[in-house]
């Protein structure tokens, strides 16, 4: 059996682990160590069991993990997402489907600081959700507006994907969050024409709400300054070259902390329950990493990359037809996994492929983030779906899939874009001091 042939069967049966049940994470690590096993002998299986998990989780790189998942932990709890709402939908909401277009714009914003989709989709949907069904809004919109806008949280930096997939192929993370914002800005935008489009057509499915006082809006952008300065500091620190990536999320951490304090929603309960939260989700997410590094040994070995390179330069494949197919791929993968197993189980063999083919990789991160995205907002497996259903009681799977089509298809449309001028992603990264 050549080794390429086998590093596809393994990924097929990582892929049937995964379906029938099997933690991310373990699935990889299994069918890594018994595949170099097979190629190897136990002396190669110990081997890699000795030293991949310490490799893997050792960089230093790493440590902007749990700092941005501290961030967003302490965001959370520092009742952000209601001011963030308010303040938006003093704007919008007096717009016919104002109140779901602020509920993507809050996402949006909440997302910039919290950096997880579907801690996003858990806060705003508890805070949105009732605020629109009060006003008479048809579940179908308002759970799908909550479940499309958190998938912002995965785009707009910081994104711990995009974390993830720099660590992965040695690309700035710096340049990745600063190029992720343009279109994380477009996401938003596209999200809210589909709203505004749909219930042009449909206007029961949002009745119109009083327009806000230019007083009522001042004084609810005072209540985000925080919000305002905690991005700037991170993001704008992050381009103007103050900070490195990992120094942005210390400064940003502490700057959470500190409006959680101050907004004096942190008790010492709940800092303890943050503490947790933050180091059970930063164990998950190393945990994961063990084990696509132990499959990426697995998958080298096989020489799976370089036959994918060399089968494309024998088909004859434009760079654009090879892109399509490799978002394709992403996008019919994404009805099956979350985004960050798609991506740590896709991208050490698609990176080699993007790279032969002269993609520039932070734009071919910012798309690969973006068909991920994708992904969390498809049936059936789309986590956001789940988990805003989870938020109000009385929602269905239903109620939530039947609103979500027109979100996706504005996900198709920002797609298109971003590969056709690929500019939108590279031009402010380009400008970085």
């Amino acid at each position: 059996m050549s080794g390429s042939l086998l590093g596809f069967i393994g990924f097929g049966a990582a892929l049937g682990l995964i379906a029938l049940g099997f933690p991310v994470a373990v699935a990889m690590a299994v069918v890594g160590v018994a595949g170099f096993w097979w190629l190897n002998g136990w002396t190669g299986a110990a081997f890699i069991l000795g030293s991949s998990p310490f490799e893997a989780i050792f960089p230093y790189s790493l440590s902007v993990v749990p700092l941005f998942v501290m961030m967003g932990v302490f965001a959370a709890r520092a009742g952000l997402s209601r001011s963030l709402f308010e303040m938006v939908n003093s704007f919008l909401g007096h717009i016919r489907g104002g109140l779901a277009v602020t509920a993507v714009g809050a996402c949006a914003i909440f997302g910039a600081i919290c950096g997880s989709s579907l801690a996003t989709v858990a806060t705003m949907g508890r805070v949105a959700i009732p605020e629109m069904n009060r006003h008479g809004y048809d579940g179908s919109l308002s759970s799908a507006s909550i479940a499309a806008g958190g998938t912002l949280g995965v785009l707009i930096p910081p994104s711990i994907l995009l974390v993830i997939y720099g660590i992965l192929t040695q690309t700035s993370i710096g340049q990745l969050f600063i190029g992720a914002i343009i279109p994380g800005v477009i996401g938003a935008v596209l999200y809210g024409l589909a709203i505004i489009f749909r219930v042009k057509f449909a206007p029961e499915l949002a009745p119109p709400t009083p327009r806000a006082t230019w007083r009522q809006r001042i004084a609810s952008v005072r209540r985000i300054w925080g919000v305002a300065l905690l991005f700037a500091l991170v993001i704008g620190g992050i381009y103007v070259g103050w900070f490195s990536p990992t120094e942005a999320a210390a400064v940003g951490a502490v700057g959470a902390f500190v409006l959680a304090v101050i907004s004096r929603e942190l008790t010492r309960k709940s800092l303890w329950d943050a503490v947790r939260e933050t180091a059970a989700l930063t164990g998950m997410i190393f945990f994961i990493l063990i084990g696509a590094s132990l499959f990426n040994y697995f998958l080298e070995t096989t020489g799976l990359p370089a036959a994918l390179i060399s089968g494309i330069e024998a088909s004859g494949l434009s760079p654009t037809a090879v892109l399509i197919l490799i978002m394709l791929f992403y996008v019919i993968l994404g009805c099956f996994m979350d985004a960050m197993s798609m991506i740590l189980l896709t991208v050490p063999f698609l990176a080699p492929v993007a790279l032969s083919l002269g993609f520039d990789m932070v734009w071919f991160g910012i798309l690969v983030v973006t068909v991920a995205e994708i992904g969390l907002i498809t049936p059936p497996i789309g986590m956001n779906l789940f988990v805003v259903q989870a938020t109000q009681p009385g929602l269905t799977q239903r109620m939530v899939v039947r609103g979500i089509l027109p979100f996706i298809l504005a996900d198709v449309v920002r797609l298109v874009i971003l590969a056709s001028i690929p500019a939108l992603a590279l031009w402010l990264p380009s400008q970085m001091f």
